[in-house]
């Protein structure tokens, strides 16, 4: 027991000095990528959704002293929409996260502006490019902390002397990035057809500025590019109420890389009223993906019309089973789409391009 606890300290503080330094400093992830767009890629803003908002929260590492908690919140839209004729749409989004680790409540708070242009390739195919810049704040709090060099052999000895020197508790930065996708969209038709496909490529470099990110050498130690690449679809299954939605997402930044890949599966329970909107579309989702070397992700979805809530939780299967109990974390998300949730509904009119 005594063993367990001194491990779980050790472990604690290992991740403490991680984060305070830039040595392994890596930016939030989440284990729903694509329900979090303004934070995989900034040509996202309106690539699938004339407007849509987003909230998202992540609870991890529980069992290993203080909860690691990130919250974010993201609103996107087109400033215009594509019409025929029409080269390309401008869109614009939002976004907002808190990020709070350990007991030291060591904090990062990131509001980022994204701009981006979509170019009509035709009526069901977008080329976008995205830009961000970003203002940022990062701060800890010392008190109460227990360092590596206070530990005797045996546990933590409030009387040893820690050694640590911080420059600052706080400090501002400024970040930057740019991104391009490839967005393909075929709406589904009725549910008899459910020939339905979206597809999304695209790729990200961000912090390209190297902002400061270190509590402890300012001028020396810069946040590493992180390069982001991903695909992800959304394909009914002809002639049945199922859907499948895979997706691959990798993600490097300095020595750090993550791959992560999987499968929802969907089931339409309510196909939307074709001519009196009274029905409103419902699916259920059911998946799994796996973080390579690290863990599995267990996901459930739930679409109604516009409404869509989701949860996952990560099963941990690294090294690190042994302090975790193999828990790492769950997460939540609502999204709120204000334009057409392209749900099973009666087709329009085409008078303008697909998405």
């Amino acid at each position: 027991m005594k063993t367990t606890y001194i491990i779980r300290r050790l472990f604690t503080a290992i991740l403490a000095f991680g984060a305070l330094t830039n040595l392994k400093a890596q930016d939030i992830h989440f284990s729903q990528w694509e329900y979090s767009p303004m934070t995989l890629n900034p040509a996202l803003a309106g690539a699938n959704s004339p407007m849509q908002a987003v909230i998202n929260y992540r609870n991890q590492w529980s069992k290993v002293g203080t909860a690691y908690q990130t919250m974010a919140a993201s609103f996107d839209a087109r400033l215009s929409e594509p019409k025929r004729g029409q080269s390309g749409i401008f869109a614009a989004g939002l976004n907002f996260y808190n990020d709070r680790a350990g007991a030291q409540r060591i904090s990062t708070n990131i509001m980022t502006l994204n701009l981006a242009y979509h170019l009509l390739i035709d009526r069901e195919s977008m080329l976008g490019i995205g830009l961000y810049g970003a203002y940022g704040q990062r701060a800890f709090s010392s008190d109460g902390a227990q360092w590596m060099s206070q530990y005797d052999g045996f546990g933590y000895n409030a009387s040893y002397v820690s050694g640590e020197e911080f420059n600052s508790p706080s400090f501002n930065m400024f970040d930057a990035g740019a991104g391009i996708v490839y967005s393909y969209n075929m709406r589904g038709g009725y549910m008899t057809q459910n020939i339905r496909k979206r597809i999304n490529v695209g790729f990200t470099a961000f912090h390209v500025n190297r902002p400061k990110f270190s509590f402890i050498d300012q001028d020396n130690e810069r946040l590493a590019i992180r390069y982001s690449a991903f695909f992800n679809g959304d394909f009914g299954i002809k002639n049945t109420r199922g859907i499948v939605q895979p997706g691959i997402y990798y993600q490097r930044q300095g020595g750090h890389q993550e791959i992560m890949f999987g499968m929802n599966y969907g089931y339409v329970l309510h196909e939307g009223s074709r001519a009196t909107g009274f029905t409103r579309p419902m699916t259920l989702f059911l998946g799994m993906f796996y973080r390579l070397q690290d863990a599995a992700v267990a996901r459930v979805m739930f679409e109604y019309d516009l409404f869509s809530l989701g949860f996952a939780y990560d099963i941990n299967l690294s090294n690190l089973t042994s302090v975790t109990n193999s828990v790492g974390g769950f997460e939540l998300f609502m999204r709120y789409n204000f334009g057409d949730g392209g749900g099973f509904r009666q087709a329009k009119p085409i008078n303008r391009v697909r998405f």
